[in-house]
């Protein structure tokens, strides 16, 4: 059975445009799910689904005379005389796609929905091949609403952070803490035991490094990205630091930067920028490094609870907009600025003074907004406007 997503809500409105919906995001976050539940939900029978994980799928789309691949598609059922659905699942396999989806859209009644798991390779392709005629979404884990859904409880968060009271509190915090320590992934949150939950994340990170990184990438040495993975786990929401990295591994600076940008292009990690009104500055300092989910960085790290709790606000911060955090070089810091309006520091267990603090900077630096978001249940502080949890994100 299907569990609806919220991004499902955002796609339904152009179901019947003319644009192509490109559905984009980590390997195992549901993309697949997603486009079958779309393919189901269109009445026509002119339509056609291939996972392009299959090589016999992807030989489809190997000719470089694009009639030849509209006359295979006939030849599998579609009838080009009239308006025709296209489904296709991990176009990143096959390389000339974005060309081959253009002209059928250019010169037929084609409806394309493509999933994909590189960033790097979509945006930037398709950037070039569909200008105007495409809707990208990004599909990320679960956050905690999802989660609660695919759970299937019952609870239903309060419309306020200041309406959660301690009983309210201690009832959503196991589930909250499940969340923070197994992450996102829907099948993860699906399996019932702990020991399925393990495998189901283990399974994930091996899906990645084999098809993710050993299929899609061309590296000489699989093992150094493989530790390269391995140490960042380590260094959740540190800064990404490429003298030290690329001596510990014993590769080149831009070895290591290409490895980086392959390993954000695929989802795998986040890269947090820092704030500044001066673009330049920006682009000098360190990016942070995240996980794309905090059951992965958990079960393959040995990260402490207020990194691993960090890394968890991260990736619900991402869903709502870009995020960057804050830095003077006396070290005074902002752990996340939302959408370059509102100052967010997370804390384990907050007091007055980190509250006062991050007032004082929000407000120099000239931001909207400021809250903590707190793990536990801070009694001196419950109910003030600018705390609050993690699961209200």
């Amino acid at each position: 059975m299907f569990i609806e997503r919220k991004i499902f809500r955002q796609i339904e409105s152009y179901i019947n445009s003319k644009e192509a919906i490109i559905i984009t995001g980590m390997r195992r976050t549901g993309k697949t799910s997603l486009i079958r539940f779309i393919y189901e939900k269109i009445p026509s029978s002119n339509k056609i689904f291939l996972d392009l994980e299959n090589p016999l799928n992807q030989k489809y789309f190997e000719e470089t005379n694009f009639e030849k691949i509209k006359s295979t598609l006939e030849f599998l059922g579609l009838d080009f005389t009239k308006k025709a659905y296209i489904f296709l699942d991990e176009i990143q396999l096959v390389r000339n796609l974005p060309q081959v989806v253009k002209y059928l859209i250019d010169h037929y009644k084609i409806k394309g929905f493509l999933t994909g798991s590189a960033s790097f390779y979509l945006k930037n392709l398709f950037t070039e091949s569909l200008v105007g005629r495409k809707y990208i979404y990004e599909l990320f884990p679960l956050d905690f609403e999802e989660f609660l859904l695919f759970k299937g409880s019952k609870l239903k968060l309060p419309d306020r952070a200041s309406a959660i009271t301690k009983p309210v509190f201690d009832t959503i915090s196991p589930l909250h803490d499940e969340y923070i320590r197994l992450g996102g992934f829907p099948e993860v949150v699906l399996k019932t035991s702990f020991e399925e939950k393990k495998k189901s994340l283990e399974d994930i990170f091996t899906s990645y490094f084999q098809l993710g990184v050993l299929r899609v990438g061309d590296f000489r040495k699989n093992e150094i990205i493989r530790d390269l993975i391995l140490l960042l786990m380590e260094r959740v929401g540190s800064k990404l630091d490429i003298n030290r990295i690329s001596s510990e591994l014993g590769i080149s600076r831009i070895t290591l930067k290409e490895y980086i940008s392959f390993l954000e292009g695929t989802y795998f990690i986040r890269l947090v920028k820092p704030f500044s009104r001066n673009v330049d500055t920006e682009i000098r300092k360190m990016p942070k490094i995240y996980m794309c989910d905090s059951g992965l960085a958990n079960h393959f790290s040995k990260i402490n609870e207020g990194s691993l709790f960090e890394n968890n606000v991260f990736q619900n911060l991402e869903i709502r907009g870009e995020v960057n955090y804050y830095q003077r070089k006396s070290g005074v810091e902002i752990d996340f600025i939302l959408n370059k309006e509102i100052g967010i520091e997370v804390k384990i267990n907050p007091t007055k003074n980190d509250l006062r603090k991050l007032e004082k900077i929000s407000k120099e630096i000239r931001l909207k907004k400021f809250k903590v978001i707190s793990k536990n249940y801070p009694s001196d502080l419950a109910g003030k406007k600018n705390i609050e949890f993690g699961f209200f994100i």
